[in-house]
């Protein structure tokens, strides 16, 4: 009788398999979670039914699931073809090889310009038939406030550069890639940059390289003992439309354009003239942003929907004013949740998975040409991005398009994948709340997508 028992329990198994809801819940009874806040909720976007939830409503720091909501108010609002664009002008008068008069660099916010950019102004200069300028490099910022770093991020994350100084002038993500070779006692920066000096200090400690920021100087520390290893570090800089500008006077000076005046900031004047400009789409500014989980560019986002909407100085508090406006046509109330920031960095943000997975469906139903871009715009599990080592050799490799975050203490996953009947999965899984390494919060977040590619 026993055995036939035995073989009955094992049929029903195997002709009703263990519900999904059964699989997570033996998840989420790790005793992890006994400490640890979650808050899960999937939807089948094809079949339009939540498939599992669970504190769906709470509310918890999003980290860089923040992206997830700024990132697509970006592609509802500013539009993918919108331009971040840095304008290249000149006033004064031409005569013989000298510009008897100023350059201006008028700033948009672009996240991604690097030093190569530099190389179109450089061009628009040399056509006026220009080798001296007998005038001043000047950067006009004005398309943003003075606040240099979000509300609410922390005092210790500097010179971290992921937590970049925000300006209206970028370039280079506002960091200085510094490397020393302990062995040769060698060191170089990239770029190669009066704007940082660069000091060693021998003593006995573990060798690190840092930036004075206690002091708030653009001067690189290597300090501690020489191992004859070699150490490559990025730091952060202080004043990064100075930064952008002392970088460009250094190309023009390598490409034999002497300037004899000074480096300031300020507005451009009423009589200048127009050069060219550099500029970067939307489209391609969310690749970065999502796959890399670049906070210089959510936050530079989040300053574009607040010029658009609002006009200059663009500030944090409109652009938030905008996402709000996103909660409300995807008939959330926006009350119910605080944003301060568009990349996540501060600890003051609360969300819901609700909200996160409310977001995702509207785009997949509703803007189906920008639901591709987003999509595609999320790093793929095993292949790249922040993703780029996880859920490897498992079915939801390659399958899962998601947006990692982590803060201390908190670590996030929200995205999309696909069932094997082919159905559109929106999920967002938020956990807070625990001691050390994000490693194990990682490994649950990885087993649930596995779960859910399986379903």
């Amino acid at each position: 009788m026993k055995k036939v028992l035995i073989f009955l329990a094992v049929l029903i198994v195997s002709i009703y398999p263990q519900s999904l809801k059964t699989k997570l819940d033996k998840v989420l009874k790790d005793k992890f979670f006994e400490s640890c806040l979650v808050s899960i909720q999937v939807e089948d976007l094809t079949a339009n039914k939540i498939l599992f939830k669970k504190n769906e409503k709470m509310l918890l720091r999003p980290a860089s699931n923040m992206k997830v909501i700024t990132s697509t108010a970006g592609l509802l609002y500013l539009d993918p073809d919108y331009e971040f664009k840095t304008d290249l002008y000149y006033d004064g008068f031409v005569s013989n090889d000298t510009l008897y008069g100023n350059i201006f660099v008028v700033g948009g916010c672009d996240p991604d310009f690097v030093t190569q950019d530099i190389s179109t102004f450089v061009d628009a200069i040399k056509s006026l038939n220009v080798s001296v300028i007998n005038g001043n490099i000047i950067g006009d910022v004005s398309f943003k406030d003075s606040l240099y770093w979000g509300k609410g991020w922390m005092w210790d994350d500097d010179p971290s550069s992921d937590a970049p100084y925000l300006g209206a002038l970028n370039i280079n993500d506002n960091c200085v890639e510094v490397s020393y070779d302990s062995k040769e006692k060698l060191f170089n920066t990239n770029p190669k940059t009066k704007f940082v000096d660069v000091k060693r200090i021998e003593n006995d400690v573990e060798l690190f390289i840092d930036r004075n920021w206690l002091e708030r100087k653009n001067e690189i520390l290597i300090v501690g003992k020489d191992d004859k290893k070699s150490y490559t570090t990025k730091v952060n800089v202080l004043n990064p439309e100075l930064y952008f500008l002392q970088v460009f006077s250094e190309v023009l000076d390598s490409n034999n354009v002497i300037i004899l005046g000074r480096i300031e900031s300020h507005k451009i004047s009423e009589n200048a003239l127009y050069l060219t400009s550099e500029s970067r789409k939307y489209s391609d500014v969310i690749i970065n942003l999502n796959k890399e989980s670049d906070n210089l560019s959510a936050e530079m986002t989040l300053l574009a929907l607040a010029e658009k909407y609002y006009g200059k100085p663009a500030t944090a508090k409109n652009g938030i004013n905008v996402v709000e406006k996103m909660i409300e046509e995807i008939e959330l109330n926006s009350e119910d949740y605080r944003l301060v920031d568009g990349s996540g960095v501060s600890h003051y943000n609360v969300v819901s998975a609700e909200l996160i997975v409310k977001i995702l469906k509207y785009v997949f139903n509703q803007k189906p040409e920008l639901y591709e871009i987003l999509y595609n715009s999320f790093p793929i599990a095993g292949v790249d991005g922040t993703l780029e080592y996880r859920m490897k050799n498992t079915s939801a490799e390659k399958n899962v398009h998601a947006k990692t975050g982590t803060l201390s203490g908190v670590s996030t996953l929200s995205g999309y994948l696909t069932t094997k009947n082919n159905h559109t999965i929106a999920f967002s899984i938020l956990m807070q709340n625990y001691v050390g390494s994000s490693t194990k919060a990682k490994e649950f977040q990885d087993e649930i997508c596995k779960i859910l590619s399986n379903y």
